[in-house]
């Protein structure tokens, strides 16, 4: 996944400085750009995402306190966490990214189990409805922002291309796409087809590092974006929330994170 042991062992050692100087505990920590997804250029980014817990006293207290830490570290390296509470909270809404996070290829800390225990109810947090309309809405987003005109910003083709086969995921599988672009792209596509070959190419020129900044846009390519987006404009109306409720779970499993992390929740 295009990360070396030395990076690894760096992010790692920035996490444990977050835990020290902040006084929590991360219980999970993973990569979650174009790293997680697969299709890193040379110089990408890391963007390390991560969830905490607090000690119990914090928790009680009358006053609103921020529920986010946000470590830039260098020009390479951005790092922030959602504390365990709003992490759930957001879960429970079917937070597209959160769910992401959890299914990271690349995790740089799991601990005390919290994660797989999310992971392991996220079916039933999953909201067909909400999933769609927060990938349509970054298709649509970057598609005017990137790819108009003749000339365009040639890498930005898997920023739309991305949401709009996680649409066709949940479309077809009714549940969370995958991160990883070639898992969507080798599922949801046929394999012969020159959109898929011409997909496949640009992928291969981005991993390689080749410059790639202003081109004629791709007439195979935009066709599929365009004819997508205007189908996922109609089909987005029509999906349904799942009515789960996970209420009385989801403080359960925040009241036994606290006593597995911290010894009490007293």
């Amino acid at each position: 996944m295009n990360i070396t042991q030395e990076m690894k062992s760096t992010i790692q050692q920035e996490l444990e400085r977050i835990e020290r100087e902040e006084g929590v505990l991360i219980l999970y920590a993973c990569e979650s750009g174009s790293r997680a997804w697969g299709f890193p250029s040379t110089d990408s980014d890391y963007d390390v995402r991560f969830i905490y817990i607090r000690p119990v006293e914090w928790y009680l207290s009358i006053f609103d306190k921020r529920d986010v830490i946000e470590r830039p570290i260098n020009d390479r390296l951005d790092m922030s966490g959602w504390d365990l509470k709003k992490a759930l909270g957001l879960f429970r809404k079917s937070n597209p990214p959160l769910l992401e996070w959890l299914e990271s290829p690349i995790k740089y800390k799991e601990t005390l189990g919290i994660a797989q225990q999310i992971r392991s109810i996220s079916p039933l947090a999953f909201s067909p409805k909400s999933c769609m309309h927060h990938y349509l809405n970054m298709a649509k987003g970057n598609y005017r922002m990137y790819l108009q005109g003749g000339d365009v910003k040639i890498k930005k083709y898997f920023y739309v291309l991305r949401p709009i086969l996680a649409c066709d995921w949940i479309q077809t599988y009714n549940e969370m796409p995958p991160m990883e672009f070639e898992l969507l792209t080798n599922r949801l596509l046929d394999q012969g087809s020159a959109l898929k070959q011409e997909i496949d190419q640009l992928l291969l020129r981005k991993r390689s590092g080749e410059e790639m900044n202003i081109e004629p846009k791709l007439p195979i390519i935009n066709a599929f974006i365009e004819k997508k987006l205007n189908e996922y404009e109609q089909l987005a109306k029509n999906q349904k929330h799942q009515d789960t409720d996970l209420d009385h779970r989801l403080d359960a499993l925040f009241r036994e994170a606290l006593v597995e992390a911290w010894g009490t929740a007293e």
